[in-house]
């Protein structure tokens, strides 16, 4: 099942998910304390970072199916992460926000360009689909080595290098993939699309860098303008449903019954994600502001970085995750990819219990232990790694070939929505400049809160398990129609 495509490729994951995250894991302080901005506007930019770049993976689909290719795409991803990263060298050397900006505008549409096109190229480094869906948890562990490093190290690295340090040496990082993709260019090309495998007409590389010219400019104006940005973000990503939907109306009924089930687990990522993207926003605030000491009392531990508490269970979750619904489909129980779904909810439903009681039950000085973080950190690993995992899987199962970079897309549309919507519920609890931190602002402020969050996963938990029966449905008459046209044409 391995070889060394997809090993050098499960490298390049690492690599990005070490210099992104590590990037993303001292941006709070960054603009909190560097660039002077606020709680609630911090918690926004922060937001659109792990956002924006999902969302322009409907651009990164589209570029990928109709100009470049999924390999081209990929490379082209690494080094404007690599140009990114530099301006934001330049822009915390010199404290000059708009030229950070757009060092994040360029890493988030870096983002935005290798999210859709890395599967599908990573797909065909395997000789199977069931290769593929069984090894794609084992790449997300191997991604979250990556952001497990980046979370933990780089609030330390700030110490010692300072922000500018840090952000060069994730330049340093990206450059490395970038590298690997260069060296191992021939074997890629040789196992990726027809389109990877044919020259790019000047027309199509004019339109790439017309579009990508226009994108980061967007990103950019979103950035500085976080109110309107928000809903740029709803727009583009309503936009791309509704076209996602215009082309179900042309096609047959058995593929427009499969793009049906992509929709429904649309929809379920975007609620599953706005739990996820409160780890960048409402719960970092929350550790800044109370977690206190070393993990089990030896391990220290940077309150921003206790993130990297995600990617550590997030390793252990990917094999683990593998093997159990491997083994449990050896033995004939095979569960639908929504009830899986609805699975991950029930672990959402626990961290976010655990949470709220930690918040609920403060002392008086106002101290929440790591521990607490690392067992709520548990419980949300796993349900991280079953949808991050298999809903991409379950899509390019499905999804019509000519779109296939598209319909994955639409992955990363739900992430990216779902991050403005969660970072926009977050500033539900952003505290003024210098305001005093006391039980009962806790207890209140992000009590009601995390309780709120805990009731709707619970519901969520209904919600999917009732969408598992739906979409078995949709797929068993699609199944059926296709066959009714196979014994058509027999006959004819």
């Amino acid at each position: 099942m391995w070889n060394r495509l997809n090993k050098s490729m499960m490298f390049c994951q690492m690599m990005f998910g070490l210099s992104f995250y590590g990037v993303m894991i001292i941006l709070t302080r960054f603009f909190l304390e560097d660039l002077g901005y606020s709680e609630a506007d911090t918690m926004m930019v922060v937001g659109a970072f792990s956002s924006i770049g999902p969302l322009f993976a409907i651009a990164g689909g589209f570029i990928a199916d109709k100009f470049l290719g999924a390999y081209r795409s990929l490379t082209i991803a690494y080094a404007t992460f690599v140009v990114g990263y530099v301006l934001l060298v330049l822009g915390s050397s010199t404290t000059n926000v708009p030229m950070s900006l757009v060092g994040l505008a360029l890493a988030s549409y870096g983002r935005g360009l290798m999210s859709p096109s890395y599967p599908s190229l990573y797909k065909r480094t395997f000789a199977s689909q069931e290769d593929f869906e069984n090894g794609y948890p084992v790449n997300y562990s191997v991604n979250n080595i990556g952001a497990l490093l980046g979370q933990y190290l780089f609030p330390m690295f700030v110490l010692v290098i300072g922000f500018h340090g840090s952000f060069a040496l994730s330049a340093v990082l990206a450059t490395l993939a970038l590298i690997t993709l260069i060296f191992f260019k021939k074997s890629l090309v040789g196992v990726a699309a027809k389109i990877d495998q044919k020259p790019v007409s000047t027309s199509n590389w004019i339109a790439f860098i017309t579009l990508s010219a226009a994108m980061v400019g967007l990103v950019f104006f979103m950035f500085s303008n976080m109110d309107i940005g928000q809903n740029i973000v709803y727009g583009i990503g309503g936009a791309a449903i509704l076209y996602f939907i215009s082309l179900m109306f042309k096609t047959g009924k058995s593929n427009a019954l499969k793009m049906g089930t992509i929709l429904i687990m649309t929809v379920l990522t975007t609620c599953f994600f706005v739990y996820y993207g409160q780890m960048m926003t409402s719960m970092t605030m929350v550790t800044i502001n109370t977690m206190r000491g070393d993990l089990f009392g030896f391990i220290p531990i940077a309150p921003e970085a206790s993130m990297a508490m995600n990617p550590l269970w997030c390793i252990v979750a990917g094999p683990v995750i593998s093997y159990t619904f491997s083994s449990l489909e050896k033995r004939g129980i095979s569960l639908s990819t929504a009830t899986k779904i609805g699975i991950a909810f029930i672990f959402t439903a626990v961290a976010f219990g655990i949470l709220t009681m930690a918040v609920m039950n403060v002392g008086e000085d106002v101290l929440i232990r790591p521990e607490t973080f690392f067992v709520i950190h548990f419980f949300q690993a796993f349900a991280e790694v079953i949808v991050g995992s298999l809903v991409v899987a379950f899509i390019l199962s499905v999804a019509p070939k000519r779109i296939e970079n598209f319909s994955v897309s639409l992955f990363y549309i739900a992430m990216a929505l779902s991050g403005i919507i969660g970072a926009v519920f977050s500033t539900s609890i952003a505290l003024e400049k210098g305001q005093v931190i006391t039980q009962q602002v806790v207890q209140t402020v992000y009590g009601d809160y995390f309780q709120m969050l805990t009731i709707l996963a619970v519901v969520m938990v209904v919600i999917a398990f009732a969408s598992s029966f739906i979409i078995r449905k949709m797929l068993a008459s699609a199944d059926s129609h296709q066959q009714e046209l196979v014994e058509a044409d027999t006959a004819a």
